[in-house]
């Protein structure tokens, strides 16, 4: 898709939020009295199922099945990269004792688990580099969720590539909808809105293969709306990961219910004591229910190309640029200042990581590993690449400072040289983003680096080829069994 087609995309679903608010009263410019009661919105669980039970993957736009194979590919490639982490390691010796029959392999591991249970670990291993899609009106990573659930289900129900595509869709469509309308309050109070919103995102999608009935797909996600999970306090921990594979389990538990008649309230994301109005001071329904069908989320999906936080994102891009532009060494720098919108020091200001998943959080780690080697894939968020002594070295002389007029996509980066020259570099919108996106080649680049050490060579081709084929494939799960490893 071209960039002008997502950024009128993107311009037209601002424009979409000057029209009034499902259920609840206009904005004026006077401040609203706290203590009165909000108007009561009605039917947004019952809209948002009948258009998921409803929708045909043939009504799918070219270019939204294409984004969206892209969103498969990209996961299925984190998920086999982060297969062997300690993370996952300790999950499945964990699980292991518990599991139920063998039925769903885990992408890069010869072990079996039970669909919940894969679903589960197939979700965190796709997670644990935080380098997977990123849908960045909400930083909603939204395939992990969706796509563990789907298709740890499709290993014991077989579906064909087209209905999971539609179901994939189906479900990053859920989870960002929902995202939306609660988005920034719901993040800002501590709420990983990655498992909050995923869960949602996993019930539709599974619900959708299933074939739920239209007040089916209303427990599951009422079902969905019970099982909140994530509190931003776990970044930089084994917990984050945690996160969006419980929300793939917890979906596909949700449905599985739901399919079976175990019911819920028939508002349970919209009604006075439910989910949007408990987990969030923000409420704006229309997001959830309008253009169904015509406006499409999965398009303003993102794709990293450096293994860490997206608001450090900028910051990279610039140290990369000067570092390949100017064949700068670590002794030559004295000094690197960054202009940086708040969420950066919020969320990643941590100084003195000791771990790579804490490196992941450290915007002080990743412009000086950066500089230093070039890059910032998984190999430079390592517990190596974390106490390298000219890393830890270069990372005390970066100054981040928190400046008016610099936005989240944004850097203004000045290096100071020690023979006394500066070099500056500004990204408006840093690589991997909606402006300037991953091509396909470069996430086949991406694929590759990350299945490197993981699988066969010719078996990571052979998995890639399946994802791009995803469409046509009568058996979606024939990715995973193409993805484990030989025993």
């Amino acid at each position: 898709m071209s960039k002008i087609d997502r950024r009128a995309l993107i311009a037209a679903a601002g424009l979409a939020l000057a029209a009034p608010e499902l259920g609840h009263a206009q904005e004026s410019g006077k401040p609203q009295d706290a203590a009165a009661p909000k108007p009561e919105a009605k039917g947004v669980t019952h809209t948002l199922a009948r258009y998921v039970v409803n929708a045909r993957f043939e009504d799918l736009p070219e270019t939204v099945r294409r984004e969206a194979t892209r969103t498969f590919l990209n996961w299925v490639g984190v998920a086999i990269g982060g297969s062997h982490h300690e993370t996952l390691d300790v999950a499945v010796s964990a699980l292991a004792p518990f599991s139920g029959p063998p039925q769903a392999g885990l992408f890069g591991r010869t072990e079996r688990f039970d669909i919940m249970n894969a679903a589960f670990l197939n979700g965190v291993s796709s997670h644990i580099f935080d380098y997977d899609d990123t849908h960045l009106k909400t930083v909603i990573h939204p395939a992990g969720p969706v796509a563990s659930a789907i298709l740890a289900y499709a290993e014991m129900h077989p579906v064909s590539g087209r209905d999971f595509l539609n179901a994939l869709v189906l479900g990053i469509e859920t989870e960002c909808r929902i995202g939306n309308a609660v988005y920034p309050n719901h993040y800002d109070v501590g709420w990983h809105i990655t498992g909050t919103a995923g869960v949602f995102g996993a019930a539709a999608a599974a619900g959708k293969l299933m074939g739920l009935t239209e007040q089916q797909m209303v427990f599951a996600l009422g079902l969905a709306a019970s099982q909140p999970v994530g509190l931003r306090e776990s970044f930089g921990s084994m917990n984050k990961s945690f996160n969006p594979g419980r929300a793939a389990a917890n979906g596909l538990f949700a449905a599985i219910l739901a399919a079976k008649g175990f019911t819920s309230s028939d508002g349970m994301i919209e009604a006075k004591r439910g989910w949007a109005n408990t987990v969030s001071t923000k409420q704006d329904y229309r997001e959830i229910t309008e253009e169904l069908g015509t406006r499409f989320e999965s398009l303003l999906n993102t794709y990293k190309p450096f293994a860490c936080g997206i608001v450090m994102h900028p910051a990279i891009d610039a140290a990369i640029q000067l570092r390949d532009e100017q064949h700068l060494k670590p002794d030559q720098i004295a000094r690197v200042d960054l202009k940086v919108h708040p969420l950066v020091l919020e969320l990643t200001g941590k100084t003195a990581p000791q771990s790579g998943l804490e490196g992941k959080f450290s915007i002080f780690h990743a412009v000086a590993v950066a500089l230093v080697e070039g890059a910032a894939g998984e190999k430079q968020f390592s517990d190596r690449a974390v106490r390298d002594p000219v890393v830890v070295a270069l990372r005390e002389r970066v100054v981040p400072v928190v400046t008016p007029g610099i936005a989240a996509a944004q850097v203004d980066m000045t290096v100071t040289l020690k023979d006394g020259r500066t070099l500056h570099r500004r990204i408006e919108h840093a690589i991997g983003s909606v402006e300037r996106p991953m091509t396909d080649a470069a996430l086949e680049r991406k694929f590759t680096d990350l299945a490197d050490g993981v699988l066969p060579e010719a078996q990571a081709r052979r998995v890639m080829a399946l994802c791009w084929s995803l469409e046509t494939l009568g058996d979606a799960a024939d990715v995973t069994r193409a993805g484990v490893a030989q025993a």
